[in-house]
C-alpha cells in the first residue's frame, strides 16, 4: 500500500508541474527574460533572427519594456533603408492573454507592432503573431509578418 501511496503522490506532483495557467491568467512578469525571434519570411530589408529583451516597464509595472535586437549585416537591406536599428525600445502590454507591444528604432515614433498569442501547452514559453512595419519606409498597405517567440532565459 505504502508503494501504491507513494507512486500516486508522484504522480499527482508530476500533473501538477505540468499544469499551465490558461492565457488570460498570465501577467507581465511571467514574460519578463530573453526571447528568440524566428519571422516566417523575414520582414523586408530585415533579417529572419531577432532577440528580445522583456522586462517591467519603469513607470507602468504591470506592464513590458524592453529591447529587440536585430543582426543588421545578414539583412538584404540597411537600416536607412528599412526605417529600423539593429537595436530598438519596445513597449507594451499583456492584455487578456494578447501580447502587445510597440516598437521604436527612433525612441520618437513607433516602426513597429508585435501582436502575439500564447500557444497552447507552452506554459507561457512560445508567442505566435504578427509583427506589421510601421516605419516611414514601409508601403501603407504592407502585410504583417508571421513571427514565433520563444523564452530562451528567465530573469
Amino acid at each position: 500500500m505504502a508503494v501504491c501511496a507513494y507512486a500516486t503522490g508522484a504522480n499527482a506532483q508530476n500533473s501538477q508541474k505540468t499544469a499551465c495557467l490558461p492565457a488570460q491568467s498570465m501577467k507581465a512578469v511571467q514574460l519578463h527574460g530573453m526571447w528568440e525571434v524566428r519571422f516566417s519570411p523575414p520582414p523586408a530589408g530585415l533579417p529572419e533572427r531577432a532577440t528580445l529583451l522583456l522586462k517591467r516597464h519603469a513607470e507602468f509595472s504591470e506592464s513590458l519594456a524592453g529591447s529587440v535586437s536585430r543582426n543588421m549585416s545578414g539583412a538584404a537591406g540597411t537600416a536607412a533603408m528599412t526605417g529600423h536599428s539593429a537595436q530598438a525600445a519596445l513597449a507594451g502590454d499583456l492584455d487578456e492573454g494578447m501580447l502587445l507591444l510597440d516598437e521604436s528604432s527612433d525612441n520618437l515614433s513607433i516602426t513597429g507592432t508585435w501582436n502575439g498569442e500564447m500557444q497552447p501547452g507552452s506554459c507561457g514559453k512560445v508567442y505566435q503573431g504578427v509583427w506589421t512595419d510601421t516605419s516611414k519606409s514601409a508601403a501603407p498597405d504592407v502585410a504583417g509578418v508571421p513571427f514565433t517567440l520563444t523564452k530562451t532565459s528567465f530573469p
